[in-house]
């Protein structure tokens, strides 16, 4: 599994420029409201998921999106309802920890296990905020940057709109945001 240096040094490669504000960790998208300072740009939230098939989902979205989790398989062209995937299958698919999930996982995902859904909200924003593969640190790409850093990844993302699924979950639990 790749460390945080190591997928600095990978969106070097890539010729993706990057800043990072380092912060205490933050496990929900209410801690990391209120200390992540003056942090621009969009900000993530992210769900580590699977459907009965056991096919593995991350959902990346703008963390103001309210993600029902009842009805989101039927957005994502899941089969049946999601539930959160393991703290396990978390380390070994992103290589991070549980609070911790975050868009750069993927560069751990060298098998392409793991289906990226990209929330269409969160493209809205020049500038998009995602932890790197740690939850003690803000990183901040450009958007096109972090499509760029899919694609270096082998991971195509299917755009949806989850304002269209917000029907009540905010997925705020364990391992299930960023």
């Amino acid at each position: 599994m790749l460390s945080r240096d190591d997928l600095f040094a990978f969106l070097g490669r890539q010729g993706i420029a990057t800043t990072t504000v380092e912060h205490p960790p933050l496990h929900t998208v209410e801690e990391s409201r209120a200390l992540r300072g003056e942090i621009s740009g969009g900000h993530t939230k992210n769900l580590f998921v699977k459907d009965k098939k056991g096919t593995v989902f991350l959902i990346v979205a703008e963390e103001t999106a309210a993600i029902d989790l009842k009805t989101l398989h039927k957005v994502i062209g899941a089969q049946g309802r999601l539930s959160f995937a393991s703290a396990d299958q978390m380390r070994a698919l992103l290589g991070v920890e549980p609070g911790s999930v975050t868009a750069f996982g993927l560069v751990n995902d060298r098998e392409n296990a793991v289906k990226l859904v990209l929330d269409a909200g969160l493209l809205r924003h020049d500038m998009l905020n995602c932890h790197p593969l740690t939850n003690t640190a803000t990183t901040t790409i450009a958007r096109e940057d972090l499509l760029a850093f899919f694609a270096a990844t082998g991971h195509a993302p299917a755009v949806v709109s989850l304002e269209a699924a917000d029907a009540g979950t905010a997925g705020d639990a364990e391992g299930g945001n960023d």
